[in-house]
Order: structure tokens, then sequence, then C-alpha cells
């Protein structure tokens, strides 16, 4: 072909590419994808999601190229200090002001149901990587969002089986007083009585305290074999620091953390944790995907990832993957999309959406290192069992969700 001939084929492919480019961005509101980051950024759930979830979906976006077909990622992010109006107030100006897209984060379960219902009312996305209650994904769920890294009744299945099957036949509960700690409490309280076990009693402490001293010595006097702590974060590291103070081992007791962050045995140390047993969704020396990946945001932060800030990356990694599959941000286009793709990455392996929004995929049964065992500052879990996800998660026939055929 001569080089006159070949000048009209180029035109004719430079104007499709323009084209199909062209079409693609006006696919993309605003032709910017946004998304907000919602979390505790000050509070009890600072190290456990905080600034290191912010972190993390940053390196999402970043392995992204930082667009997609030419639309920028634009991401804003808020601290919602746990409170349920504080979350929707953030929520309802990312909408009303700055036309979000996706929401990515959360942590307390209400903050999370408020948040979710008000994006779920503007036909926005929510990718759910902290919040826990098991309600959620049932009678809260709704087809614009998704629960990614577990929920209270994976986190109380896979422990409290252990310790039942071990002889911890009688329970006594120190339960956060509010929807999580609440959902976590009865699910412990489920498994423990569904395998002849028995809650001798439980007592709700609020958010953030301090001096958790009535609460164990309740526990103490309640003579149960094992504390449950239906906590976390802050709330969980000062209940097991006060529970060492008061000598609840050396009294015969044992201590179980049902919510418990590779942060929180880091802070308190091997010496006192040593020998716990606890269910995990992530951890960051199961694979060799999972230690790249840790490695890189360890070289960022000078941390490890607990597996919410792991879960934030992953998640927010399959939106952009969905947004830039379907050519895009349209809601209901991105879901269904998210839905038919398999999750395999450095988070989950086959992991896949429900109709409920629950993410499923393996959890795993992990024992504290002793001092003597570990190599390194975080080299802190041993992984005893893989818990198959379908085990691992409530089944959809026990869905209380109205999106669920039943």
């Amino acid at each position: 072909m001569s080089a006159l001939n070949k000048q009209p084929l180029a035109i004719a492919l430079s104007i499709a590419f323009a084209s199909a480019f062209s079409s693609a961005q006006a696919n993309v509101s605003d032709n910017e994808i946004r998304i907000g980051y919602l979390s505790d950024m000050s509070g009890p759930y600072r190290d456990l999601a905080g600034p290191g979830g912010l972190e993390a979906l940053n390196m999402a976006v970043e392995d992204h190229g930082g667009e997609i077909n030419g639309a920028p990622i634009v991401v804003f992010s808020g601290d919602d200090r746990n409170s349920a109006d504080v979350g929707a107030n953030t929520v309802r100006e990312w909408i009303d002001q700055r036309n979000v897209d996706m929401v990515a984060g959360m942590v307390a379960s209400s903050v999370t149901i408020a948040a979710t219902q008000l994006l779920a009312e503007n036909d926005k996305l929510a990718m759910v990587a902290g919040a826990a209650a098991l309600s959620i994904t049932n009678e809260y769920c709704t087809p614009n969002h998704v629960q990614w890294v577990y929920d209270t009744y994976a986190m109380s299945n896979g422990a409290a089986k252990a310790i039942l099957e071990e002889g911890g036949d009688s329970w006594f509960m120190i339960t956060a007083d509010y929807a999580f700690g609440h959902s976590l409490e009865n699910d412990v309280t489920a498994v423990v009585e569904a395998h002849g076990g028995e809650v001798l009693g439980s007592v709700r402490h609020p958010l953030n305290t301090s001096d958790f001293s009535s609460y164990v010595l309740q526990a103490q006097n309640s003579g149960a074999k094992i504390v449950g702590l239906a906590n976390a974060g802050a709330d969980t590291v000062n209940a097991i620091s006060t529970a060492g103070q008061f000598g609840l081992a050396q009294s015969g007791q044992s201590l179980a953390g049902l919510m418990v962050f590779l942060n929180d045995i880091h802070a308190l140390g091997l010496e006192s944790t040593q020998g716990m047993q606890l269910t995990t969704g992530w951890y960051w020396d199961l694979n060799e995907a999972s230690r790249e990946w840790a490695e890189r945001y360890h070289a960022r932060t000078g941390r490890m990832p607990t597996m919410v800030q792991a879960g934030v990356y992953s998640s927010v990694m399959h939106y952009l993957n969905a947004v830039e599959a379907s050519g895009t941000d349209d809601s209901a286009t991105v879901r269904a999309m998210m839905q038919d793709t398999p999750i395999n990455d450095m988070f989950a392996t086959n992991g896949y959406i429900r109709d409920d929004g629950r993410m499923v995929h393996d959890m795993y049964l992990a024992r504290v290192k002793t001092p003597d065992a570990s190599t390194n500052e975080w080299d802190l879990y041993e992984i005893l069992r893989t818990i198959p996800g379908e085990e691992a998660f409530q089944s959809l026939e026990e869905s209380r969700c109205h999106l669920v055929a039943q």
C-alpha cells in the first residue's frame, strides 16, 4: 500500500480511537471516578483502619494508574468519629456537593448502616471493609453495598467452636454497647448454646472505655471458664490489659478475643497474648501474593497491614476493575460486573459476591505465637486451619436479606 493510501486509513483509525475514548469518558459521570473514604481516623479504631486504610486505598488508585480510560480517580476522606450522625452528614455532603460514586472503608457498624442506607437511596455504591454487624447484609442489605472482610457470624464461629472443642463450655461476655457488640454477643451465644455450652452472663460497656476494672471483676465473679470480648480496637486492648492486671489467667479463666486485629497483638506484645486463638479474614504472611503486597505497604507506613486495611485495597481494586471492564460508573452496572467477577488477588482466592452483598472467602483460625517462636516483630500468628468460605459465613438459606429469594 502506498503512503498516499495509508494516510486516509490512519486518519480513520485516529477518528475511531478518539470516538471510542470520548464515549468511554462520556459513560463516567463528571469524567471522574470519585471515591470517598469514611473511617474512624482518630478514635479507638484508628489503628485497625484509619489513616492506614486510606493509604491502602491510595495504593489501589496508584496501582490502577490513577485513572480509567482517561477519567481521573479522585479520593476524598472523612473522619466519622464513630458517630452515625457525623458519618451520614459526611456522606450526604459527598453526594450533594461532590457527586461521589462510591464510599470505601467504614468501621463502626452504626455509622455503616446509616451511610449505606443513604448511599442506596441516592444510587451510589459502598464497599464495606471494616464494619462487622451481621445485619449489614441481613435486614439492612441493599443492592448498593458489599461487605468485604468479615462479619460477626464469621468471627464468632471459628474461635468459639475451637474453644468449645477444648472444653471451654461456660462463658461470660464483655460487650461493646452498640450494634456491632450486640451482634457479636448474639452470634457467640448461638454458637456456644448450639454446642452444649452456656453463657453465664454479660456486661456492656460504652465505646472507647478507658477503665475496664468493674467489667473484668464481674467476669471473674461469674466463674465462667471463658471471658469473651465482644469489642474491638482500643477497647479490646484495654480489656486484655486489665484482665492481665487482675490475674484473670492465674485464676483459671481464659480470654477469648473475638474481634482481634494484628495491631492489637503487636501493641500488647506476645508475652501477654501468646496462645490466644482467634479468627482472621487475612494475614500478611499467608502466601507469596499477601507477603509481596504487605511488604509494599510496610515500606510506606512502617507497619504491616491489618485485615481491614488489606480489605480496603482489595475491595477498591475490585470496584475499579469493574468500572474499567464495564466502561461506566453506573452503580447497577458496576455492581453486576463485580458480582459476575471472581475475586483472585492478594486478599482472597476464588472469592465471590452473593445477592445479599456478602463477599464470601476463606477465613482462618490462628494462634498467637510464643515469643520464642516469633522471628520478627510482625511474625505474630500461626495459622492453624483454613475455614472454607461456605462454612465461615452465614448461608443464604438463613439470610434475612430482602434481596435473597426464599
